[in-house]
């Protein structure tokens, strides 16, 4: 199969996906202007049915099908290919392979109308439009100048946020960005650059060399990134072809094979438990051995060529599966579910509006009154889960912050073994030569760096874990407190109308939860596109990022000032070069350093303990206080919006004689319109099943 080929399943497949959000987008559209219409015309009519709520989820959830994209992230350290890789994936020769690998701003690649490159800054400074050459020459620095600068603790382009380049390519236009990188290994707050963008993107693909399997440092930005998180990572082993170059016989197919087996081997062996996903084994569908260089000189010399044998065939077959069917069908499936939702509260309200028509003011007056216990008991369940939410949080802010204090002071238990694999590759004996010590000393602190972020990243993951287990025990609850509120509800709707509510028409499951349930449990699923998720990015909130935020690391990272540049020159520095040159003169010397280092380390640890405890703490409080606000929120406007629904009709009936017969007719079309939108819906999301089975 040609290139071409490949690259056309995959844009028609993701035309196809992109049509089916359109069209989804289209029916939330159309119920967002039924139901803001309806809450108008009921100003002068029977009195709004108390569905604002509804409506600004809906709006969120048209926008976000409108508009989302599918962001890729390619990761890797430098010189993997990432460039010729990312070339061959889009068919254009579009990102020089020699580009210098010391660009250090992380480039969004979206579709535009005209090749053309967009530089964001911090601080509200105006974009700054520039062309690809100029942007290459601007943006990119010498390694030895970006050692210099993490050195002394200072960013290339402080001001820069990202840059966007635009480029008019087929496959982007179809809704997906995808996200270069600047290369991992290089200084850690480069690193920092590129891992912080994990969490705002669909997919990662990691790239490795087949001739480089798994370095120290990937094993590190696995640990540390990727596992355990949830991410929808592929792995692309590259320059495979290269193994076969490295044999003493090319030729030799026995000798090959058992070469590549070696190296899948090793593979294997290092990624294995990062393509666990819910007790399976995903490995052959997330692994990829890709020979990049080979498929761009076969799309160069003729696109129409295949790409047979250079692994792109099988890794843009599984990207398609991805991109087309996982993604798309759930985002369809929760817009279901909100639209869903929005419909039963429309026809419930709807089923209550029409019996108490007929009724008289003081009949109305009555009946009102005598719900008021129910409404009470709807604030008790409120107030019951605030109180659940309260304790958890306290519980676990001191949880939390009490293990964060624990590890600290028990880092420097292990910190001799733990170093190890952090020492700096510059030679010790070559550091006792005044030539060189500067430079050891530089090394040297950009390696205890290192292992201070991987010690911070590792407890992070932990403190995750117990955020997620506290949320889903609130998720639970949450199910638990919505089941009760939707029995008081009914009852509620017996007292007013004197009968149960009719069965609605046969839709959705039989999931009668109210709305601020559904949105109290969603925030436990990390998904991208639940209604959770909808309403915590138009809160602009991230829970996860509350926590990693409130750190403040570097208050870890500053007394490195103090000894680092001392450890050699000053009296250690003597001693050790007392002890003379040889090799194992050397080594007790090494030791002699690491022990220095934990005794000066360790005077530290539970300072730093103390003074952190208190922002991790209120970094989980926060945590749980924004969820208890939302929950709150959604709780709150619910009651209100059953009370006002009453209050208008009342005052409705007290200021005018309402017209039954036209109300009736008018109700019956709210409630008519908003099931066949949700009906088109339905259809648009079975028709994508059915185009993906």
């Amino acid at each position: 199969m040609s290139y071409t080929t490949e690259r056309a399943s995959l844009i028609r497949d993701l035309d196809r996906v992109a049509k089916a959000r359109h069209d989804a987008a289209r029916c939330l559209s159309k119920i967002v202007t039924t139901l803001t219409q309806a809450e108008s015309e009921g100003e002068s009519t029977s009195g709004k049915l108390g569905l604002e709520t509804y409506i600004e989820d809906i709006e969120l959830a048209r926008k976000n099908l409108q508009h989302g994209v599918f962001r890729l992230l390619v990761l890797g350290d430098m010189k993997r290919g990432k460039s010729t890789f990312l070339n061959a994936l889009i068919g254009e020769n579009l990102l020089p392979s020699d580009v210098n690998p010391c660009t250090a701003v992380l480039t969004v690649l979206r579709y535009g109308e005209e090749k053309k490159v967009t530089v964001y800054f911090k601080d509200g400074k105006p974009p700054e439009k520039l062309e690809f050459t100029n942007f290459k020459e601007r943006y990119t620095i010498d390694p030895d100048e970006a050692k210099k600068l993490e050195e002394e603790k200072k960013q290339a382009f402080p001001d820069v946020n990202y840059a966007v380049v635009e480029y008019p390519l087929p496959l982007l236009e179809k809704g997906i960005e995808i996200v270069d990188s600047p290369g991992l290994n290089d200084t850690e707050a480069r690193n920092e650059l590129s891992l912080s963008y994990i969490n705002n993107c669909h997919a990662i693909m990691f790239v490795f060399r087949a001739d480089q399997p798994v370095t120290m440092a990937e094993r590190r930005y696995l640990e540390n990134y990727i596992k355990g998180r949830g991410l929808s990572v592929f792995f692309l082993i590259n320059a495979w072809d290269e193994i076969r170059k490295a044999l003493i016989d090319p030729d030799d197919a026995e000798e090959l094979q058992e070469a590549e087996n070696k190296v899948r081997q090793v593979f294997r062996t290092n990624l294995s438990e990062y393509c666990q996903v819910d007790g399976q084994d995903i490995y052959d569908d997330r692994v990829f051995e890709i020979s990049s260089i080979q498929a761009l000189r076969r799309r160069m010399k003729n696109s129409e060529e295949s790409l047979e044998g250079t692994g792109f065939p099988e890794f843009m077959n599984e990207l398609n599966t991805f991109l087309t069917k996982e993604r798309a069908i759930a985002q369809l499936r929760q817009a279901i579910t909100l639209a869903q939702q929005s419909y039963h509260r429309v026809w419930s309200a709807i089923d209550r509006r029409i019996p108490l028509l007929e009724q008289d003011v003081e009949e109305l007056k009555r009946r009102i009154g005598s719900v008021e216990p129910e409404f009470k008991k709807l604030t008790e369940i409120r107030d019951r889960f605030k109180d659940e939410i309260a304790s958890t949080r306290d519980k676990k802010a001191r949880a939390i912050a009490d293990s964060f204090k624990e590890y600290i002071l028990n880092l420097g238990n292990t910190f001799e073994s733990d170093f190890l694999r952090y020492q700096p590759n510059i030679g010790f004996l070559d550091s006792l030569s005044k030539g060189k010590r500067e430079e050891f000393n530089a090394a040297f602190k950009q390696a205890f760096e290192q292992y201070l972020n991987d010690k911070i990243s590792a407890w992070e993951l932990t403190a995750e874990r117990q955020l997620q287990d506290a949320f889903g025990q609130l998720s639970q609850s949450a199910s638990e407190y919505g089941s009760a509120y939707t029995k008081v509800a009914n009852a509620i709707n017996e007292k007013l109308i004197g009968s149960k509510l009719h069965a609605a028409q046969n839709i959705g499951s039989e999931d009668n939860s109210p709305a601020w349930a559904s949105w109290a449990m969603g925030f436990f699923s990390l998904a991208l596109g639940n209604v959770a998720g909808i309403a915590l990015a138009g809160a602009g909130f991230d829970w996860k990022n509350i926590l990693v935020n409130s750190l403040a690391v570097i208050g870890i990272w500053s007394f490195l000032s103090i000894f680092s540049i001392s450890l050699i020159t000053g009296p250690i520095g003597v001693l050790l070069l007392g002890l003379g040159v040889g090799a194992l003169q050397a080594e007790q010397a090494r030791k002699e350093l690491i022990k220095a280092t934990k005794k000066e380390f360790v005077k530290y640890l539970p300072q730093i303990a103390q003074e952190q405890w208190q922002p991790v703490h209120q970094a989980v409080k926060d945590c749980f206080d924004a969820y208890d606000r939302e929950v709150t929120k959604r709780i709150n406007d619910d009651i209100k919006s059953r009370q006002a629904e009453l209050d208008n009709l009342l005052e409705q009936k007290l200021s005018r004689e309402i017209n039954r017969d036209s109300e009736l007719k008018r109700l019956k079309s709210i409630d008519a319109e908003v099931l066949s939108e949700y009906r088109n819906l339905e259809s648009v999301y079975e028709d994508l099943l059915l185009f993906n089975a």
